[in-house]
């Protein structure tokens, strides 16, 4: 049983006949569900990640008058029950773990991810918003939603960024994967430097993945669950693009091992520092690329024929009508 099911079963049979009997004047106006930190709400949680935040619980939100009028009591009534169900022990907390579940006010749950502004009021709030963030507030699932106040700044944040915010970010990653993989990774490689290398190959595969997401129209998770996340993705939506090609390149690309044999002078005739191809990862790198630059051509965000990325980030940039965001700096974002 996941995480997700745990708590919603959790809810349905020791939560909710709660809140009818001591808050039942209440109940047309509660919220329940499980949303925010933690590997269950994103529905990645698997016997490694149980160890620690795992266990029957769920959030309730409340208004801010109702919350100010039986937010305690609630929270009292929430902690005193029972603590194991269906055969699974108190949900275990870490040091950093509090405060997941349990009753909230419904603006200082979301204040905790997107700030103030709720939804965000404009472009660059929107723009320099903690992606991970945004996708910590759309995770999960909502259980019942009666006054539907929770649900519509929910709903809000799920329909994705504002069109010109989409652009520019694509225009940032594009520079950020021509700059750490196509060009910095091959020279860190021709001065034998092996730890700068690897720091920009660090840099091209965050941005790849970034860069994914975002021409799928999906937030980008929590670091450590992005790549975890695409394979989720394509499983229950599908992909705009080859991208199964893309994400076995990028799983070769941190596999393979050191290059730089392929480096070693003297080097061969018609030998090519900026692209060279005796070097694996080198392959691949421009691969992944290409896939990009071809999916970019498909949305209309590029006509160019060039397999630099960072040519393209011209051309994605005019593609922006706000003219705060044209004016940013392309890597930006």
């Amino acid at each position: 049983m996941t995480g997700l099911e745990l708590s919603r079963l959790y809810y349905q049979q020791v939560g909710r006949p709660m809140l009818e009997e001591k808050f039942g004047e209440y109940l047309p106006r509660i919220a329940a569900g499980l949303v925010g930190e933690g590997s269950e709400c994103f529905g990645f949680d698997d016997a490694i990640s149980r160890d620690h935040d795992f266990g029957p619980g769920f959030c309730i939100w409340l208004n801010k008058e109702d919350y100010k009028k039986i937010g305690v009591q609630m929270q009292m009534a929430y902690d005193e029950l029972p603590k194991e169900f269906m055969g699974y022990s108190a949900r275990s907390t870490s040091l950093r773990g509090g405060g997941r579940v349990g009753v909230f006010e419904i603006s200082a749950f979301y204040a905790r991810f997107v700030g103030n502004q709720q939804p965000p009021e404009n472009l660059l709030t929107w723009l320099y918003l903690p992606e991970h963030k945004i996708a910590t507030a759309v995770n999960g699932e909502v259980f019942e939603d009666n006054l539907g106040t929770f649900t519509i700044i929910r709903n809000f944040l799920s329909n994705y960024y504002p069109k010109d915010v989409r652009i520019k970010k694509i225009a940032a990653r594009a520079s950020a994967m021509a700059q750490s993989g196509q060009y910095n990774y091959a020279r860190c490689m021709r001065r034998g430097d092996a730890v700068a290398a690897d720091m920009a190959l660090a840099e091209f595969v965050k941005a790849s993945i970034s860069m994914i997401y975002l021409l799928n129209k999906s937030y980008c998770p929590y670091y450590k669950w992005q790549f975890h996340g695409l394979k989720k993705l394509k499983e229950e939506k599908g992909y705009s693009f080859a991208c199964s090609g893309a994400l076995t390149m990028i799983e070769k690309l941190v596999k393979l091992g050191d290059q730089s044999d392929a480096w070693a002078q003297p080097y061969p005739d018609g030998f090519n520092p900026y692209v060279n191809r005796l070097d694996k990862k080198v392959v691949l790198i421009e691969n992944i690329c290409a896939l990009v630059i071809n999916e970019l051509r498909l949305q209309g965000l590029t006509d160019i024929d060039n397999s630099f990325l960072e040519v393209h980030t011209y051309k994605i940039m005019d593609k922006i009508s706000a003219p705060d965001l044209r004016e940013c700096h392309v890597t930006e974002g």
